[in-house]
């Protein structure tokens, strides 16, 4: 799937025209996710109801990554590398409830070994570690949803 400004408007308007409030679409390293906001109306005329919808948005996501960048900054100085999401899903830390875990903190992994799962769409994705090293800190909860480039682990080299 070629990612086209037109398929995109595409989608755009699927999302629109139907009662969706999101639509996520995978290829490759390629990602697409289109969320549909709760729109806010409190009166009918053109002003009020046109001037808050850019600022909304941008609201959110000021206040989500905000959180996020600052354990970052500590992090960044030390050798640690990152094991991120590459998609959009929710995050497993083992395959099945009451099993054990792929990667624990303290316990070492190698490449191409894998760490997590991560569920999109109802397919279970694997997420195996590019690099070797001992698993420093697990950023994410089993269960939670994660976004594309989220950080899920921190390695030791």
């Amino acid at each position: 799937m070629k990612m086209e400004f037109e398929y995109i408007e595409k989608l755009v308007e699927l999302v629109s025209r139907n009662a969706l409030t999101e639509l996520s679409i995978e290829d490759g390293e390629k990602a697409v996710v289109i969320r549909k906001e709760k729109e806010l109306v409190t009166t009918h005329t053109a002003v009020t109801a046109t001037a808050p919808a850019p600022i909304v948005p941008h609201a959110p996501a000021q206040l989500q990554a905000q959180p996020a960048e600052k354990p970052k900054t500590e992090e960044e100085p030390s050798n640690l590398i990152k094991i991120t999401s590459p998609m959009v899903g929710t995050f497993y830390k083992a395959s099945s409830p009451g099993s054990a875990p792929f990667a624990e903190v303290g316990k070492s992994i190698t490449a191409g070994q894998v760490v997590c799962i991560i569920e999109a769409m109802k397919l279970m994705n694997e997420i195996e570690s590019e690099v070797s090293g001992k698993v420093v800190k697990v950023c994410v909860e089993d269960g939670q949803p994660v976004e594309f480039g989220e950080t899920l682990m921190l390695i030791e080299p």
